[in-house]
């Protein structure tokens, strides 16, 4: 408890730390998300396989669905050029990852469900005090990066791919543990 308190005053990067700032910033996404209308579903914190992965948030509504990727860097100043995530200078695999996700997500999702569910990967940046640019957007349309406050209306904003009947099976196939296991 001692150490904790030491590392929030001096700033300190332990795991507990890094625990906190990722749940910080997926309930700061999950408030955003609440805030849609009665068309979307919602699903958070979703277990995929064996390995203990997950998605931060499984969306499902008019514009279609959507694995979304909460990445909450306070401090820090974003740049993404294609298929090129920067934190502070530095490349990480944020674009990569959130492409398998989305693909992993639509084939256990039309496995289950019994038609094609194309599934659109979504990093939603929370934080990013000393800049956010998004000179382009990732390669392929497969993986969109938006701010936390720009994710509502990104997805309101997505033409209409499905119809209720096709939200409410999809919704109901995703919140079954046994879709996600392999």
């Amino acid at each position: 408890m001692v150490r904790h308190m030491f590392a929030r005053v001096f700033d300190a990067k332990t795991d507990e730390r890094a625990w906190r700032i990722g749940a910080d910033g997926e309930q700061a996404v999950g408030d955003q998300l609440a805030a849609l209308d009665a068309r979307w579903r919602i699903l958070h914190a979703v277990r995929v396989g064996e390995r203990g992965a997950d998605i931060d948030h499984v969306v499902i509504g008019p514009g279609g669905v959507f694995t979304v990727n909460s990445k909450n860097h306070p401090k820090a100043s974003i740049w993404v050029g294609g298929d090129t995530f920067m934190v502070n200078g530095s490349r990480v695999p944020y674009i990569r990852n959130s492409r398998h996700e989305a693909r992993r997500a639509s084939r256990l999702l039309a496995e289950h469900v019994g038609f094609p569910v194309p599934v659109t990967g979504v990093i939603a940046v929370v934080g990013a005090r000393r800049g956010f640019t998004v000179k382009n957007q990732p390669r392929d349309g497969a993986v969109t990066v938006v701010t936390r406050r720009g994710i509502r209306r990104y997805l309101t904003s997505q033409p209409q791919r499905l119809g209720l009947r096709e939200i409410d099976a999809i919704h109901e196939v995703a919140r079954r543990s046994t879709t996600w296991q392999r």
